[in-house]
């Protein structure tokens, strides 16, 4: 399969195209529905509130890098990419109409979901849009799950709440952190169990302190996401791997890591002893727990 062409907007050259047009942050199942059959998306970097309001800007549940890989299997053949800065912001809605997706794209189909809104003052919307003629707009009603409204603030809520089989409900897949792994205390390696280790962006969703079994680059693992209270290492949070059967040297490779159930809360041993035999359940857990797994 072909990798997905990934263009800046200015770049971009018209032709026809069916045009997805979102933020997309997590690429939820409300969001797919908005994208299929699409072979463009049109999205933004950085994100918009990151320019207009950073103080409202949520915890961002995924990096470009996993945005893209996901939007590619979805089968989109093109993803072009507005530089989001406060002088994009001050378009009009006409201005983004006519300059963007007519000349700039050639959109002959437009796809948005029904509480899509843009340009200065957020004053476009979905019936804007079905009022030109130069191109058909598809407009996509909200995606329910579980009863619930999908959207990114739910899935933010559910990833912090460890809730790794909601979120994944909502997703159409699991959650996915990314990262280059980092020098550790070697304390994992002294146990018996070496690890991946990661150190979260501050700028992006991880889940709740605890343990969880998940897939690193595809290989089980058991994950340990926190402070490692038994040692008081003082570092911060961390994100750990121990990937299950594997031998091979991370460091510095980024890594990619897919959560598929918490196992259990942090907590502190009153031994080191105490901690190993735990560990030794929880790697038998998160074996368990992937090789039942079912991958979407």
């Amino acid at each position: 399969m072909a990798k997905i062409e990934v263009t800046s907007l200015p770049d971009a050259r018209p032709r026809p195209r069916h045009v997805a047009i979102g933020t997309f942050d997590g690429v939820h199942r409300g969001h797919q529905a908005v994208i299929d059959d699409a072979d463009t998306v049109l999205t933004f970097d950085p994100h918009p509130l990151e320019i207009l309001h950073p103080a409202a800007l949520p915890k961002l549940i995924m990096p470009f890098g996993v945005k893209r890989d996901v939007i590619e299997g979805l089968g989109v053949r093109e993803l072009v990419v507005i530089p989001f800065d406060r002088e994009f912001a001050q378009r009009s809605a006409e201005e983004f109409v006519d300059a963007v997706l007519v000349e700039r794209l050639g959109a002959e189909r437009v796809s948005v979901g029904e509480n899509f809104r843009f340009g200065a003052k957020a004053k476009g919307d979905p019936a804007m849009l079905a009022s030109r003629g130069e191109f058909e707009t598809r407009v996509v009603p909200l995606v329910e799950v579980d009863g619930e409204t999908v959207s990114s603030t739910r899935i933010r809520a559910l990833v912090a709440a460890g809730d790794m089989e909601g979120a994944r409900r909502c997703l159409g897949a699991p959650f996915m952190v990314e990262g280059e792994v980092v020098s550790g205390d070697q304390r994992g390696r002294e146990l018996g169990f070496p690890t991946a280790n990661i150190v979260p962006d501050d700028r992006l969703a991880i889940p709740g302190h605890g343990v969880y079994a998940a897939f690193a680059d595809g290989v089980p693992a058991a994950v340990n996401v926190g402070i490692r209270p038994t040692f008081e290492s003082g570092r911060g949070v961390l994100i750990e791997s121990y990937l299950i059967d594997y031998e091979g040297d991370l460091y510095g490779s980024d890594l990619r890591v897919a959560f598929v159930a918490r196992l259990r809360g942090e907590k502190r041993f009153a031994s080191v002893e105490e901690l190993i035999a735990q560990m030794r359940i929880d790697v038998e857990d998160a074996q368990r727990v992937c090789a039942s797994f079912q991958r979407p």
